[in-house]
C-alpha cells in the first residue's frame, strides 16, 4: 500500500507502522498512562452532530480566514511536534515545503531537528516558533532574538509541561526518545537500519535549537523525559508570560490552556492567542478533549483571543465541527505525522490535500459556502 492507496489520515498510519521501527512509531503515536485522553481527544467529535441547511447555494465554498495578522487559504496550521527527523530524514522541512504549498502556519518545536534560520528559508507562508521557558532564562532569550532575526510570525508558549507525562508506551517498546536505542528495541532498530544509520551516525536527531546550550550533553545522552525535567522551569507562572511577551513583541499563542480562567489569563498576560489542548494526550491523564472546550472559551473570550482548536482531528467534519462551535483555526499533530512517517514531503501534501476536500465536502454537505460563515446552528451535542 503507498500513499496513493492512502484515503484518509488513519490510512497513513498504517504505512508510518511499517516503515519506522517499532519503538519509534509507538513513540508517535501513543500517550500517557492509560491513554483514555489520547483516545477521547478524537472520539470526542462523535459527540456533535452537524445540521445541514439544505437548498443554499454552495456553488462556491470559500475557506480562507485570518489568523495571526495573516490571511490564510484555509483554516487549519501545523502544530509543533518534536524531532521530526525521528520520523523521516528530511523532517521539519518536508513538512515546512508541504505547508508552503497551502498557505498554512508551519510551526517549529524547540526540540526541533531542523534549525530556525533553515526553516525560516522555506516558503513565504506564516511561521510560528514554539518555545519553553527554560531554567536558563538566557537560552530562552536567545531563541526569542533568532526567531526575530527570522522574521517568524508569532511565538507559541507551551505551557502544560512543568513535567513529562508519564508515557508507558515508551517504557514497554524500549522507546527511550533518544537516537541511542535501549537494549531491547536494538533488534526492531536492526530491520530498519537507514533509520538507524541516521539516528547514531550521522546524528540527525539532535536538538539542533538547543543543543549548543545544555553543556556537552547531546540528544542522543538523554530521554526526552530527562531533558523535560531538567531543563524546564517548573516555577513558571503568568507573570513570565508577561515578560516573554514583552521579549516578543508580536503575536503569542498560549498552547496548553483548557479553561475560561487560563484563557482570561492569557489575554491579561499579553498573548493575542490560545492553542486549547491538553498536549495530544501525552501529558495530564484524564483532562478534557480540546474540542468540548471550545464553545465555552469563544462564548466567553472570541473578542479577546483567535482560538485554535487542537488535538484529536483526523477529518475535515471534525474542522467543520470545531469552527461552528467558535475556534477560529484548528492544528494538526499526528495528522501530518502519519503521513510524513509514510511518505515524506509527498506524503504530508497528499494528507492535507485529503484534509481540504473533507472540509470543502462537508461544508456544501452542511450548507454552508464559507468557513467564516459557519455557527453553532450548524451543530448540536448528541
Amino acid at each position: 500500500m503507498g500513499i496513493t492507496n492512502c484515503h484518509n489520515v488513519m490510512d497513513f498510519r498504517r504505512i508510518a507502522k511499517r516503515r519506522l521501527p517499532a519503538p519509534v512509531f509507538h513513540y508517535i503515536d501513543g500517550g500517557a498512562d492509560d491513554e483514555w485522553t489520547l483516545r477521547r481527544n478524537t472520539d470526542a467529535f462523535d459527540d456533535y452532530e452537524l445540521l445541514p441547511a439544505h437548498l443554499s447555494d454552495v456553488s462556491s465554498i470559500d475557506t480562507r480566514t485570518a489568523l495571526l495578522g495573516k490571511t490564510l487559504d484555509w483554516p487549519v496550521m501545523i502544530a509543533p511536534t518534536g524531532a521530526s527527523k525521528l520520523f523521516h530524514r528530511d523532517g521539519e522541512s518536508a513538512v515546512a515545503r508541504a505547508s508552503a504549498g497551502f498557505n498554512m502556519p508551519y510551526s517549529l518545536s524547540t526540540v526541533g531537528t531542523t534549525s530556525i534560520e533553515d526553516v525560516a528559508l522555506i516558503g513565504e507562508h506564516p511561521k510560528v516558533f514554539q518555545i519553553y521557558v527554560f531554567k536558563d532564562r538566557g537560552l530562552t532569550r536567545s531563541l526569542v532574538k533568532r526567531c526575530k532575526d527570522s522574521r517568524f510570525t508569532a511565538l507559541c508558549l507551551t505551557i502544560d509541561t512543568p513535567v513529562a507525562g508519564n508515557r508507558e508506551r515508551d517504557n514497554y517498546y524500549g522507546m527511550m526518545a533518544t537516537a541511542k536505542p535501549a537494549l531491547r528495541s536494538v533488534p526492531s532498530m536492526l530491520r530498519h537500519p537507514g533509520w538507524l544509520y541516521r539516528a547514531v551516525v550521522r546524528r540527525d536527531m539532535e536538538l539542533i535549537n538547543v543543543v549548543e546550550s545544555i553543556g556537552n550533553q547531546k540528544f542522543t545522552d538523554m530521554s526526552v523525559k530527562d531533558f523535560i525535567d531538567s531543563q524546564f522551569d517548573r516555577s513558571l507562572t503568568w507573570k513570565d508570560v508577561e515578560w516573554l511577551a514583552n521579549e516578543w513583541d508580536g503575536p503569542v499563542i498560549i498552547k496548553g490552556v483548557l479553561t475560561v480562567a487560563d484563557c482570561r489569563h492569557a489575554a491579561n498576560s499579553g498573548a493575542t492567542a490560545v492553542m486549547v489542548s491538553n498536549h495530544g494526550g501525552r501529558q495530564l491523564e484524564g483532562s478534557p478533549a480540546p474540542v468540548d472546550c471550545i464553545a465555552a472559551i469563544a462564548d466567553a473570550m472570541r473578542d479577546r483571543l483567535e482560538i485554535i482548536c487542537d488535538g484529536g482531528i483526523r477529518r475535515g467534519s471534525h474542522i467543520v465541527k470545531a469552527l461552528a462551535l467558535g475556534a477560529n483555526a484548528c492544528s494538526i499533530g499526528r495528522a501530518y505525522l502519519y503521513p510524513l512517517a509514510a511518505g515524506g514531503q509527498a506524503g504530508v501534501e497528499r494528507g492535507l490535500e485529503l484534509l481540504r476536500d473533507e472540509l470543502e465536502r462537508t461544508l456544501a454537505l452542511v450548507g454552508c459556502d464559507s468557513t467564516s460563515g459557519l455557527s453553532d446552528a450548524y451543530i448540536r451535542k448528541r
